[in-house]
């Protein structure tokens, strides 16, 4: 079984405003409202994709309500852990340049962390959990740290996408797949440059530190994949960018969704990245549709 985790959920509300002004009165021409939340997206790819996963977390007030009904209509399996606290709203504007203003998100009692700390006794082997995403504030600072130790003690896998210091601890553990972008490992690593070379380089001391398998995304630019000492080049799939939210996750969920199905790291990499292309194409995350649609168009290349 897939677990994903996203911790602080929130609504992505997504107003398009062709001609915005800023400090005057604007009139969007269009609204949507979308579950958000990293782990929620690569749930919603897994189940395009048909594979049996359940979305974990916090989910409180209205806000809450609204997510755990629309992934029920989503068909997407879930057992959140219910707070005393609203579930944050994103706003994401659309226009000349895309905006995002990110709420902090809703506190969280020591009591609700221990009840939800209480779903990973469950854990399997076999499972998978995907961590990905912010902390809430009020959540404890090694709130990741504690998750995995929990994890491993199951002697089940995880995935994790975050940064800094909760990346670095993650590594020593050995994770089925890290994903972070170039300029997170420009951050992690100190990077003078982000050249080839030293993105090579970078992911192979992800591998070093522990990492079973490491894809850095590099945007338009396509992706990188490390994997059995080997490394390989995705070239960048143009078209119509509509999307920035939720691509790197939907890399996540191609890659795992065909992972499940058969462990060749080049075949999974190779959905992760028609994944994320799909919706980087797409108003809101791919559908199963979109992302066949693109399958055919990804080419990689071994490279090192």
């Amino acid at each position: 079984m897939i677990y994903t985790v996203t911790l602080n959920p929130s609504i992505d509300y997504v107003m398009a405003v062709p001609d915005y002004i800023s400090g005057a009165t604007n009139r969007a021409q269009t609204t949507n409202a979308y579950p958000g939340g990293k782990g929620i997206n690569v749930s919603r790819i897994l189940e395009a994709n048909h594979i049996n996963n359940q979305a974990w977390g916090f989910l409180g007030g209205y806000t809450g309500a609204f997510i755990a009904t629309t992934l029920q209509h989503l068909a997407i399996k879930t057992d959140f852990t219910p707070i005393q606290g609203t579930t944050r709203i994103n706003v994401k504007l659309k226009s000349h340049q895309e905006t995002e203003i990110n709420a902090s998100g809703p506190q969280i009692t020591d009591a609700e962390w221990q009840t939800f700390k209480q779903q990973f006794s469950k854990l399997q082997p076999a499972d998978t959990v995907v961590f990905s995403g912010s902390l809430p504030s009020t959540l404890p600072h090694d709130a990741y740290q504690q998750l995995i130790q929990l994890v491993v003690s199951k002697q089940a896998n995880f995935i994790i996408d975050t940064t800094g210091d909760d990346l670095k601890q993650a590594l020593a553990l050995h994770p089925l797949l890290v994903k972070p972008n170039r300029d997170e490992v420009q951050a992690l690593f100190e990077l003078t440059d982000i050249s080839l070379n030293s993105l090579k380089i970078a992911g192979q001391q992800l591998i070093a530190g522990g990492a079973q398998q490491a894809i850095i995304s590099l945007g338009g630019d396509g992706a990188l994949l490390f994997a059995n000492n080997h490394v390989y080049f995705a070239e960048p799939i143009a078209g119509d960018l509509q999307n920035s939210v939720g691509a790197g996750d939907s890399m996540i969920g191609g890659f795992l969704a065909q992972w499940t199905i058969e462990e060749d790291p080049v075949t999974a990499f190779k959905l992760g990245v028609a994944s994320a292309t799909a919706t980087a194409f797409s108003e809101d995350i791919a559908t199963q549709t979109k992302i066949r649609s693109i399958l055919d168009h990804v080419h990689i290349t071994e490279i090192g």
